[in-house]
């Protein structure tokens, strides 16, 4: 990577750009490679099966003897989703805030991998030396606990990495950004800033959290019967606000959903979040209480299948109903590309006569961003005063606009770089070029399966298309010869008249098997294929459809 060269300084990402999710940087200076997250993103409905996809680290594989570190900049899964599986591969130190690292540890137990990995406590004040770089951090708020952007002081120059930010100067925990110390690395000297570019289309400045929980309590007040919220696990300063309004209105609280006993059960125990002890119940004793003493916070604000708000919605969730005049609240805003599912989700709340508050942060009141809009980027800009930037975290139009912005508060034309996932920066004698690229790409996770796994979904697009057919041959294992009749099993392809298609089928069958005997090409994979051939022909033919078609020669 350093082409010969200690000077030589590198940026480079393996996930995060033109795309929301599976955010993965790097900076190498002469031996050593340092990564800046590894997440995960969700797969769409074209991934037919796929549970998540993860970054391609084929790269660091590679040039594993030269890999460090792993340094978090805050706990949500796009950027800690991919962890386990990188451990996995490359075992080397996590530093981590004390809430993040909590989070990462679930992880790790369930991958069992927690007695092994090095995890390494951070803080603003930390400072990390590793080779000739030394490490440093500030605060930053966002929509989670102990969120850290990154300084990298290596001798060709200040590398900051912002993480995920917003400016919320009355945040709800009370935990403010280090706008001097940012100032103050400002002051000294930036060469290049690494800035996300989520809301780089929103004009003005994020809503402070302290909007929504006014709002909620608002609600609490004016509810008749239960109050349900859902959120995102990890919003835990939202979730604390839930606690509050619970308190001030005499309500129990239960927990549904598992990340969301998780982040909660994590948060109590390095004091993050303050719930009174007698204010948990368990979910078999809501029915217990009066509805007007009941309030509960559940996962699937993002329309998930098998999340606890889904399931509600289609009274499917064990000891717990959601009855007419219920409350439901859906305090997240819609992640793109979930809006169907979460629309769906809606109307069955409806269909039970329940009340529901949805729809954006300005529109109901229920949420604010975690991303910062675009004064919060300038604001960025001007205090750093980099001379390079490269907006990350965001899709191609989110960084074009943060180009733009840039602009505007002095950056010089041409010295933006919007690159794609795999392109390196080359940064010589403070000189920044887009040189090159490496491998990168996306990494699908099926199960207990990890890889490319192209084929598989290619069959599966296929299967969903158009259906399979699979074809029984019995065989007599001696001489090789059809023992009786083929066999036919449809499944997804065609229902109406396929009495009609099998008996062409029959035929065909039996006269690809002769025609083989006759010309003594028995091998068992000859006549796989031939037949399979000949099926696909005639099928395709008739129905227009080209199905899976799986011969299978039973030996009896």
């Amino acid at each position: 990577m350093n082409m010969g060269k200690d000077t030589v300084l590198s940026v480079f990402a393996l996930g995060g750009l033109n795309e929301i999710g599976k955010n993965m940087y790097a900076i190498e200076y002469g031996n050593d490679i340092v990564i800046i997250d590894c997440g995960n993103k969700f797969p769409d409905e074209s991934l037919l099966g796929i549970d998540l996809i993860i970054p391609d680290i084929s790269y660091l594989i590679e040039n594993q003897t030269r890999v460090r570190a792993l340094i978090v900049t805050h706990g949500h899964e796009d950027h800690i989703g991919g962890i386990p599986f990188f451990l996995k591969k490359l075992n080397v130190p996590v530093y981590a805030t004390r809430f993040t690292l909590g989070l990462i540890e679930i992880k790790l137990k369930e991958h069992r991998i927690l007695r092994e990995s090095e995890l390494i406590e951070v803080n603003s004040n930390s400072l990390v030396p590793i080779g000739e770089m030394n490490i440093s951090f500030f605060k930053v708020n966002h929509s989670i606990p102990d969120c850290l952007g990154i300084v990298f002081d290596t001798p060709e120059g200040t590398i900051v990495h912002t993480g995920d930010f917003k400016f919320d100067l009355t945040p709800a925990n009370d935990e403010r950004a280090d706008i001097h110390k940012m100032a103050e690395i400002g002051n000294k000297g930036v060469l290049l800033l690494l800035s996300e570019s989520t809301n780089a289309e929103r004009p003005g400045y994020t809503p402070s959290e302290q909007m929504v929980g006014k709002n909620l309590e608002q609600i609490f007040i004016k509810a008749k019967r239960k109050v349900i919220v859902s959120t995102f696990a990890s919003n835990v300063s939202r979730i604390q606000q839930v606690v509050h309004a619970a308190k001030a209105t005499n309500r129990k609280l239960a927990l549904l959903g598992r990340s969301m006993v998780n982040v909660v059960k994590v948060a109590e125990e390095r004091g993050y979040l303050d719930i009174p002890k007698s204010m948990l119940i368990d979910a078999r004793d809501i029915n217990e209480l009066p509805p007007e003493m009941v309030s509960i916070l559940c996962t699937g604000s993002q329309g998930e299948t098998m999340a606890a708000l889904n399931r509600l919605s289609t009274g499917n969730f064990r000891d717990v109903e959601i009855l007419p005049e219920d409350t439901i609240i859906l305090a997240a805003g819609p992640i793109p590309g979930n809006e169907k599912s979460i629309t769906s989700i809606v109307d069955n709340l409806y269909k039970l006569g329940a009340h529901v508050i949805y729809g954006s942060g300005s529109s109901s009141g229920m949420h604010v961003s975690g991303h910062g809009y675009q004064e919060d980027l300038r604001l960025m800009l001007t205090l750093m005063k980099p001379k390079y930037l490269i907006p990350i975290h965001g899709e191609y139009r989110m960084l074009h606009h943060h180009r733009m912005l840039a602009e505007t508060v002095g950056i010089e034309e041409g010295n933006t770089f919007i690159m794609k996932n795999g392109d390196v920066v080359d940064i010589e004698n403070s000189i920044a070029r887009h040189t090159r690229m490496i491998p990168s790409g996306d990494t699908y996770v099926d199960g207990v399966d990890i890889g490319d796994m192209e084929f598989v979904l290619r069959d599966r697009r296929k299967i969903s298309e158009d259906g399979m057919l699979v074809i029984i041959i019995p065989m007599n294992k001696q001489e090789e010869k059809l023992l009786s009749e083929p066999e036919f099993i449809s499944r997804g392809f065609v229902d109406q008249n396929f009495s009609e298609l099998r008996k062409g089928m029959h035929r065909i069958t039996i006269e690809t098997i002769n025609e083989l005997q006759e010309a003594n090409r028995n091998s068992r994979n000859v006549m796989k294929k031939q037949v399979k051939r000949s099926i696909a022909k005639y099928v395709k033919e008739r129905t227009r459809k080209e199905p899976m078609i799986v011969p299978i020669l039973m030996d009896i």
